[in-house]
């Protein structure tokens, strides 16, 4: 502790608070100008009387304030002595022109000592003074600044303190009881100081905080963390502070050493050790993790990490990360070395073996139009990332992508790899899709009246066990959109596509509807369709109302579907997002035939921090030959289900959105989807629901499920906060044979408590896993964190 740094800190916030603050802000922007100020014969500047004294000539107060007006040029000097008089309000110390104001002046010619009282302000180039007194010698050139002083820097940082030696460059000096506001954020206080003349200040018995040191209404409060140390250097080339003997300081409480801190002002990092972090899991025992940071160049940067656990062997880190004149790349590494997990059986195997992850991606601008982009990610076993918890996820993507686009055009080649982490899944029957590629192009010239676009496009898809698939097929679309005299919004399309596959080993893909014909395969596609809305806006509720019937009629002729392969457009589901699609299949391996009309309304009404928003909607088919469409998706009858959305927002206090299908028969919930959230963004409730109802059996893409998730958070004593959140699986075997769950089975919770304020954010989390997964095993996960603004803690 380190009492007088202390005491320099609090009182320095006093001075900030408005009401002591209006003195010194008034007085630095609105000081009485010398021109309106009288002389005196004995070489004193007292206040303006409202009638000079006859024996005391008036000043030229119209040249006096040209003159103060005037930008002096900071690199010229004037060599005669400073006026007695203070009339021109200038005066040159060194090489550096100064402007003064004050109330008072005086001069003494037999000491040459010009003494400054009330409200005196010092001006040179970007830096200013402002102090109750200022004396200068011109013998010695010192300068002495006294009482309030506030010195602004060339880089807008703020000098607090009660008195200041400047050189007669205006370089400020020794100091005793500072502040010194940084003006990219952080404060620093000390005992004594000296500011040289590079504008390097040295610090004693100093203590830093990135922390306001006012409220919102401009008083003081004692910051929540600070660095306490026995010497401190501040670089403003640099931007860089420095720290000899420093300790973290939190809630008053001496609590870390800090040997070899620096940090940048700028809110930039510099190299240097990192506050570890601590956690305890029931799969790896205590675990402590600490990281170094180096700096090579702005540009450039490594962080290095070490992961020391009491169940497991240790497991290093690390991340690379480059910006270059085109682009940016990281690399992000972890490697140990234990017991592997067999992907047959889910147990350990015998012998300790090389485990690690790997994940890399970036993004270059090779020209204005190209690009190319990447991303590898790649572990060496399946339950790595989730027994020392990097990750949750149960497939890596690795891609790779060559893209260009142009005023109207579009290009796109790209290759897709992915590795599973499903223990249940063999990696041979996981698609390679290499290469994709996409290309697009909208003329200039409308046909029609119309925009015409273009598209090619060709996909290959390998599998080691399982079915290989190529495909490729070439598209043009004709779109008319016109606004009629009554308001209707009518559009047309037409749409021509030949398609061409080849697809062999088809038997070894499980699902029939899926496989097609082996060997080649060709399909013609030509679609028509006709789109009407009709919107009608009126008054309603104290509000407005926008009402929009909607009536959409496509016409395809029969398509070969089946003799088709189908990779990319399984998951068909009909629901409110692709109602009026022209295509209801995800991807283009599946393109729904025959006639149909789709109709619908959009409803939406706004009023005073209110907003409502309805969609509902349902389609006719003119035929019920429907083989594609598995029953329970909602299209596989002639008439659809009836499907729709509703939003409710109010301010940004209340969202809630409602997903929909209905059975078109029994008005049975198909699908009831919610997603809601109440609350400000201190305290508030989340809640999230699904519920798939469909009694689909016999495609591995639609099963049913019911899932709930939640999460609270609650604010209290200003800066504190409770949180839990939760996601559960409800599902049953009614819903779902395959599933081992009883109705109502945990996934993962959790619970904890945090502290947030305006620099600091610490808390303790605990996490309970229900499912184990390999050696990633079910249990408690415990974790205390926390950071700091400004030195690059998390």
């Amino acid at each position: 502790m380190l009492p007088p740094a202390e005491t320099a800190l609090r009182a320095s916030r006093e001075a900030l608070c408005p009401a002591t603050l209006a003195v010194t802000a008034l007085s630095l922007f609105v000081a009485t100008p010398l021109a309106a100020q009288t002389s005196r014969d004995d070489g004193t500047v007292g206040d303006r009387q409202e009638e000079p004294q006859s024996d005391q000539p008036s000043v030229d107060t119209a040249s006096d304030v040209d003159e103060l007006l005037t930008v002096p040029d900071p690199n010229a000097g004037l060599d005669a002595p400073p006026p007695a008089t203070g009339d021109d309000g200038v005066n040159t110390a060194g090489d550096r022109e100064i402007d003064f104001e004050a109330d008072v002046l005086e001069y003494s010619s037999e000491s040459d000592v010009v003494t400054a009282t009330g409200n005196v302000v010092l001006r040179s180039g970007d830096r200013s003074l402002r102090a109750d007194s200022v004396t200068w010698n011109e013998s010695t050139g010192e300068i002495l600044a006294t009482g309030r002083v506030r010195f602004v820097d060339e880089n807008g940082n703020q000098l607090f303190t009660e008195s200041v030696e400047l050189t007669d460059e205006f370089e400020a000096g020794a100091m005793n009881n500072l502040l010194l506001a940084l003006r990219q954020g952080g404060r620093l206080a000390a005992n004594r100081g000296i500011r040289e003349t590079d504008g390097t200040v040295a610090l004693e018995e100093a203590a830093y905080s990135g922390c306001d040191v006012v409220n919102s209404e401009g008083c003081p409060k004692d910051p929540s963390w600070r660095i306490t140390a026995e010497r401190v250097t501040y670089d403003p080339t640099e931007q860089r502070i420095s720290f000899t003997g420093a300790y973290l300081e939190l809630f008053g409480a001496r609590i870390l050493p800090l040997p070899g801190l620096a940090l940048r002002t700028d809110g930039g990092a510099v190299s240097g050790f990192l506050v570890p972090d601590l956690r305890v899991s029931q799969s790896n025992g205590v675990e402590v993790s600490g990281s170094y940071y180096i700096r090579f160049a702005e540009n450039r940067d490594l962080t290095l990490t070490t992961h020391v656990y009491t169940e497991a062997a240790p497991m290093v880190a690390g991340q690379w990360r480059h910006l270059t004149e085109r682009g940016a790349y990281q690399i992000t590494g972890y490697a140990t070395h234990s017991r592997r997990i067999s992907t047959l059986t889910g147990a350990a195997t015998s012998e300790e073996e090389f485990r690690g992850y790997v994940f890399a991606n970036g993004k270059f601008q090779l020209t204005p139009d190209w690009s190319i982009s990447g991303s590898i990610r790649r572990a060496t076993d399946r339950t790595f990332l989730r027994r020392y918890d990097i990750s949750r996820d149960d497939r890596l993507r690795s891609t790779i992508e060559l893209e260009r686009i142009g005023k109207n055009t579009y290009i796109s080649l790209a290759g897709w790899a992915t590795q599973t982490l499903r223990l249940d899944q063999p990696q041979g029957e996981v698609p390679i899709a290499l290469p994709v590629f996409d290309a697009r192009w909208r003329p200039d010239t409308s046909i029609l009246g119309g925009q015409v676009e273009l598209q090619a496009n060709t996909l290959a898809i390998t599998r080691d066990i399982g079915q290989d698939t190529q495909r490729a097929f070439a598209r043009a679309q004709w779109d008319l959109r016109r606004v009629t005299a009554m308001g209707q919004v009518v559009t047309l399309t037409g749409m021509l596509r030949g398609d061409v596959y080849h697809s062999d080993e088809n038997d070894l893909t499980d699902t029939a509807s899926y496989r097609g014909s082996p060997g080649w395969e060709y399909r013609g596609v030509a679609l028509g369709a006709v789109d009407v809305q009709w919107p009608f806006v009126g008054e309603a509720f104290g509000g407005t109302q926008v009402f929009t019937p909607r009536v959409q009629f496509v016409a395809t002729p029969p398509i070969k579907n089946l003799a088709i392969p189908n990779e990319d457009a399984r998951a068909i589901d009909l629901e409110d997002s692709n109602l009026f699609a022209l295509n209801r299949f995800p991807g283009y391996d599946r393109v729904e035939d025959g006639a149909r009309v789709t109709y619908g309304f959009d409803w939406s009404l706004r009023v005073p921090d209110w907003e409502l928003k309805t969609t509902v909607g349902q389609s006719y088919r003119l035929d019920n030959d429907r083989d594609i469409f598995p029953e329970g998706t909602g299209l596989s009858e002639r008439f659809s289900d009836f499907v729709g959305r509703t939003e409710v927002r109010y301010k940004d206090f209340v969202k809630f959105t409602h997903r929909f299908r209905l059975d078109k028969d029994n008005f049975g919930i198909r699908r009831n989807e919610i997603d809601a959230t109440v609350g400000s963004s201190k305290t508030y409730a989340e809640l999230g629901y699904v519920r798939l109802n469909r009694d689909i059996t016999d495609v591995e893409d639609l099963q049913d499920r019911e899932e709930l998730r939640g999460a609270v958070r609650v604010a209290f004593a200003n800066y504190w906060s409770v949180f839990g959140s939760g996601v559960f699986n409800l599902t049953n075997r009614d819903e779902d044979p395959t599933s081992a769950s009883d109705g109502f089975d945990p996934i993962r919770t959790r619970l904890g408590i945090a502290y947030q304020d305006d620099c600091l954010e610490l808390g303790i989390t605990w996490r309970r896993d229900y499912i184990t997964s390999g050696d990633a095993e079910r249990g408690d996960t415990f974790q205390l964190y926390f950071s700091l603004r400004n030195l690059g803690f998390r």
